[in-house]
Order: structure tokens, then C-alpha cells, then sequence
């Protein structure tokens, strides 16, 4: 059950009433009127094979105030883009798939390569980045959401409540984050953000004293839930990054350009799950270890921009700090699955912290060794500054593409 507080510096919409999917809607299609809606989906190939995506459609085709529908398709040969044209071809809204392994799209990608604007690392950050410039270049939307394909427990609510804060024209809200609770088969889950962001934040509170942005960042109840909405103006000041600290990348970025006030976050599902990832605890490039050293990186480096001084001393004390904090929490979290009747295997969460910690280290090696690292792929106004076509080119690639298997135009 929801709470009213307000105990951050931006507004928490929660839900306090349950009300019903058929008013949100109603709502939503008389706001369609003034503010044209769209919805992106990044995915791989592979997920149209697996138990999310299906019901995730079904739910999807009963969306009457979706005006666009972008998915970004991801490590797909010829044939499976167009089995993927099929697949998605039950949808009834006016809809789009981004083949970006595909020959025109590439072309794209060299044309931006040569001005050193390309993407150079592959994954959800390339895929969404993409979406959005032909989100930009079909000029169909004043208001975007964006959500995984992967969500085992989607229901439309979920979309409705993510994109109303930014569709509502009586609203001052650029952009907004969902949030909800890692509950799913009495377990309790979010490893990476209960116990790596909330702790990291706090450490880095105690050593660095009041800070915005710290406070800003905090403020967020799942800082790396993959959901959110803004307006479509926010698309063009955008600096995605391109590894896996892309949900914390974003709202670093909309502290940078936006007033608080323009900020908001919004309670979207009661349950939520997806696909979990491994610790990975002996890959330090893959699954949870990768992620937490990103996101640990996207962090830091935001501070550094501010004038903060980071030395190795710093980070074996961040560690210290962060491994202790986080040790406090598994207590508070165990606590609290056991009351809710939840299972919390505090020897694995004390595993996921070490390595954490660790990790702290071994991202302030990275840091300090590269202090200049950008992972950041460009804005589109930077783009547009460079090739000023760059969205015709982007908006007839993607019409051929669908063109050519379905003989969309």
C-alpha cells in the first residue's frame, strides 16, 4: 500500500486509490487531442521468443491512446526482422520496428561513425538512442513513455500511470520515473538498487557533505527502474550513456537541464518482475558485476564534473563507508521481507555486497586511470549540428525497411 509523503526534492505521484484502468484512459485519449503519444520498446530478438513480450503485446493492442508505437530491434539477422514485422503486426497502432542490424541502418551508423558521432558500444543504450532520433525525425509525438520488454507481470496500468504525468497538459512535469515495489514468487528483489545505489548514495553523502545532486538522486525510490516518460523536447538536450549506467545516466541528466520541479516520479505496479540477472561474480564484464561497476562510474563521474576531487585514498574510504552501510540495510531489508512473510537469503545478499564493494575499487581504477572517459553518445542536437538531414535519413531508412517485408507506408 502506497503513502502520501513527500520526502524528496521531487514529487512522488503514488497510488493511493486504485483507480480505475477505464478513467486513466478516458483521460488519456481526450489529452492525445493536444499531446500526441508514443511508446518505445528496445528489444532483442531474443525476447520475442521468451514468456514476457507476447502478453506484454496482448496487453498493448487494448492501448487506445497510443498514436506511435518504435520498437528498436536488436541482434537480428534478415529473416528474424521479418518474422519480428509479423510478430508485432497485431499491433493496431501506428507502429515502427528500428532494424538496427539491418544494411541501411548501418549506413547510418558509418555516416555518424565518420563524424565521430557513432555509438561505440552495443546494448539497450545504443537501441533507445536510436528510437529516439526516429521518434524525432516521424514528428508524431509531444509526449513519450519507455518501458522493457521482459516484464513478466506487465499490465497496461502500468503504462497508462508512467506516461500521464507528462501527457497531462494541466501537468508542468518534462519528465518522470516509475518506480514499485521487487516483489514477485515471496521473494524480495532489486539487489542492485537496495543494496549498491541507496548505500553508494549515502556513503557518498557522509564524505562529500550536502550535495544536490546526492539529495536529488536519492529522491528516487528505484533509481534504476527502466521506465520512464518526458516530453518529446527532452529527446533533443539528451546525453545517453551507452553503457549499463544508462537509468542512472538519465536522471543525472535531467538534474543537469531541468528545474526539480519539472521532475517527478509515479508508483506504476504493485508487483513487478523481469528477467534477473547473474551476479557474476568471476566475469567482472557481465551481469550484475558489469552493471554496478557502470553504474558506480555514472556516479562518480557526475560528481567529478561538479569539482570533486576523487584519489585512491578516496575510494578505499568510499568502500570502507559502503560496505558498512549496506551491511545495515541487508538487516533492515531482512526484517522486512520477514514480517511481509518474504523470503531474503541474507547470505547471498551479503555475497552481492561484497562484491559491490569490491567493485567500488575496481571502478576507481577505471576513473583514475581514464578520468577523461565519455560514454556518452551525443545529443541530437549535436548530431543535427553536424548533419543537418540526419533525421530524413533515419526516417526513410526505417520506412524502407518496413516497407520492403510488410509494404507498410
Amino acid at each position: 500500500m502506497g503513502n502520501f509523503y513527500q520526502n524528496g526534492v521531487i514529487t512522488t505521484l503514488h497510488n493511493l486509490t486504485r483507480r480505475p484502468l477505464k478513467e486513466l484512459e478516458d483521460e488519456l485519449v481526450r489529452f492525445a487531442k493536444r499531446r500526441p503519444m508514443s511508446l518505445v520498446l528496445p528489444s532483442l530478438f531474443s525476447e520475442l521468443e521468451g514468456p514476457a513480450l507476447g502478453p506484454i503485446l496482448d496487453e498493448l493492442t487494448k492501448v487506445p491512446y497510443l498514436g506511435e508505437i518504435v520498437i528498436g530491434l536488436d541482434r537480428a539477422d534478415k529473416e528474424q526482422f521479418k518474422y519480428a514485422c509479423e510478430y508485432f503486426g497485431r499491433l493496431p497502432q501506428h507502429h515502427r520496428i528500428l532494424w538496427n542490424d539491418g544494411p541501411r541502418l548501418r549506413a547510418i551508423d558509418q555516416m555518424l561513425a565518420d563524424k565521430g558521432l557513432a555509438p561505440t558500444e552495443m546494448g539497450k543504450g545504443r537501441n533507445v538512442w536510436y528510437c529516439y532520433g526516429y521518434i524525432l525525425a516521424s514528428g508524431r509525438a509531444k509526449a513519450i513513455a519507455l518501458h522493457d520488454c521482459d516484464i513478466v507481470t506487465y499490465t497496461r496500468e502500468l503504462l497508462a500511470r508512467l506516461i500521464y504525468p507528462v501527457a497531462n497538459p494541466n501537468f508542468n512535469y518534462q519528465f518522470c520515473k516509475g518506480y514499485y515495489s521487487r516483489i514477485a514468487d515471496g521473494k524480495l528483489n532489486g539487489r542492485a538498487c537496495r543494496l549498491l545505489v541507496t548505500p553508494l548514495l549515502k556513503s557518498l553523502q557522509k564524505m562529500c557533505g550536502y550535495n544536490e545532486y546526492l539529495e536529488f538522486m536519492d529522491s528516487f525510490r528505484y533509481a534504476l527502474a527502466g521506465e520512464f516518460s518526458m516530453r518529446v523536447d527532452v529527446l533533443n538536450d539528451l546525453r545517453i550513456p551507452s553503457d549499463w549506467g544508462l537509468e542512472i545516466g538519465v536522471i543525472s541528466e535531467m538534474y543537469r537541464n531541468y528545474a526539480t520541479n519539472r521532475i517527478c516520479q509515479v508508483d506504476i505496479a504493485d508487483t513487478y518482475d523481469h528477467k534477473h540477472q547473474d551476479l557474476s561474480a568471476d566475469n567482472p564484464q557481465g551481469g550484475l558485476s558489469r552493471m554496478s561497476t557502470d553504474i558506480i562510474k555514472a556516479v562518480v563521474r557526475k560528481l567529478a564534473t561538479q569539482g570533486h576531487v576523487f584519489s585512491p585514498e578516496q575510494f578505499r574510504t568510499l568502500k570502507a563507508t559502503y560496505y558498512r552501510s549496506a551491511l545495515d540495510f541487508i538487516e533492515a531489508y531482512y526484517n522486512d521481507a520477514l514480517i511481509n512473510g518474504l523470503t531474503l537469503d541474507r547470505h547471498k545478499e551479503e555475497k552481492a555486497v561484497e562484491l559491490f564493494a569490491e567493485n567500488i575499487m575496481r571502478a576507481g581504477e577505471v576513473f583514475l586511470s581514464n578520468p577523461m572517459e565519455t560514454p556518452f553518445m551525443p545529443s541530437w542536437n549535436r548530431v543535427v549540428s553536424a548533419i543537418p538531414d540526419i533525421f530524413d535519413h533515419i526516417y526513410e531508412a526505417v520506412e524502407a525497411d518496413n516497407r520492403e517485408v510488410l509494404g507498410k507506408g
